[in-house]
């Protein structure tokens, strides 16, 4: 080299600066690609597993429900009638699956299998290309940050679908945008690289953050038992679930077996009445106008349709507001919507030494014999 030739590096802290700087960019992209790769794999993971397990999981809830109630209808017992109201408010009621396939169109009711997007290597390296000269931090000008904002939005939509070739039109269209970095040789290059430092090793310890809290995710953790292999780790879940569902469905088959009772009075599951003959019943018609009405469902039944001036408990915290209840020398009648959760009630007050008396067809056997009902907010009354 002359005498004539410039030095490049005249400053030693600011070459070691430029190294560490471009050492840390390079960690910094690397863990966010892996990060952004995780949750990508996650959400996908995660959808799939609800598409696929999600029935499975509603049947095992609905076959505890049934077990905990039958077992509840059986003994009367506070603690297993507060159990099965727990066991049903686990329980989503699902809608009708065939009624809503039969309104959709044909495109619709057959829809495609969920598809599984893993970005691969290519297109984890033009991601990693464009987080590196597109970032908005990279610019300190607010109109040139909203611009890179909304470029690299498109960026990370394209990564999720793991869109390759969309990635690339997106880089091409990049290569003409300006840098917003100091020129190497500018005054406040050396301020600019210590600002630059500090941001990346920020920004690296919230990715880290965010990585640690991505694994341990209900769904992270999940995944993280076979990373490898999920569609293999979904089928043996599949599996687990049936068996589990299996047992259930043996439980409340062997609850639900005729047993002798009372010279040959055989026992039937919750939301069936007739296993509470040996209980003081009426039918809706002859409950006297002016009744003590206990009503033991859920809110978004009471909202939907009810008695006016009956006294709103629902069964499950029934025991915990007992002294709600009117002098217990007055007559009771309990409401639910079939009578299975009103005869469990009336099996608890009645051994409490209360006059309870079960309605036999719950708020569908009262609206069916014409009986006055109110809906909540002033709308027209329905049972649900």
């Amino acid at each position: 080299m002359s005498a004539e030739s410039p030095v490049q590096w005249t400053d030693p802290e600011r070459q070691r600066l430029e190294e560490l700087v471009a050492a840390t960019e390079l960690a910094w992209l690397t863990l966010e690609v892996d990060v952004e790769t995780l949750r990508v794999e996650i959400d996908n993971f995660a959808l799939i597993h609800h598409q696929l397990l999600g029935p499975l999981y509603a049947r095992l809830d609905e076959l505890d429900a049934l077990v905990a109630e039958t077992v509840a209808a059986r003994t009367g017992h506070p603690e297993d009638i507060r159990r099965a109201a727990d066991a049903r408010s686990r329980v989503d009621e699902l809608p009708d699956l065939d009624a809503l396939l039969a309104d959709l169109p044909p495109e619709l009711a057959e829809p495609e299998p969920p598809r599984r997007v893993r970005p691969g290597r290519e297109a984890q390296r033009i991601y990693r290309d464009l987080a590196r000269r597109a970032h908005p931090d990279l610019s300190t000008d607010p109109a040139e940050q909203q611009r890179r904002s909304a470029f690299i939005a498109r960026v990370n939509e394209a990564y999720a679908h793991g869109d390759a070739g969309a990635l690339e039109e997106l880089a091409e269209e990049w290569s003409t945008a300006p840098e917003a970095a100091p020129a190497p040789d500018a005054p406040d290059r050396l301020d600019w690289l210590r600002q630059r430092l500090d941001w990346l090793k920020a920004k690296i310890g919230q990715l880290a953050t965010e990585q640690v809290r991505l694994e341990r995710s209900a769904m992270g953790e999940l995944l993280m038992l076979a990373p490898q292999d999920p569609d293999g780790l979904l089928t043996e879940l599949a599996e687990q679930l049936l068996a589990k569902a299996a047992e259930r469905q043996a439980e409340l088959d062997r609850l639900l077996a005729p047993v002798p009772d009372n010279g040959g009075d055989h026992r039937e599951p919750q939301e069936n009445p007739t296993m509470f003959t040996q209980l003081p019943t009426t039918d809706a018609a002859s409950v006297p106008a002016d009744a003590l009405l206990l009503d033991v469902r859920e809110q978004d039944e009471w909202d939907a349709g009810h008695v006016d001036g009956a006294l709103h408990i629902p069964i499950g915290e029934v025991i915990a507001r007992i002294d709600e209840l009117p002098e217990p020398d007055r007559r009771l009648y309990v409401l639910c919507r079939v009578g299975g959760r009103s005869a469990q009630v009336v099996q608890y007050l009645v051994a409490q030494g209360r006059d309870a008396v079960n309605v036999d067809g719950g708020m569908f056997a009262w609206d069916a014999a014409g009986r006055p009902m109110v809906g909540g907010g002033g709308r027209d009354p329905f049972v649900l």
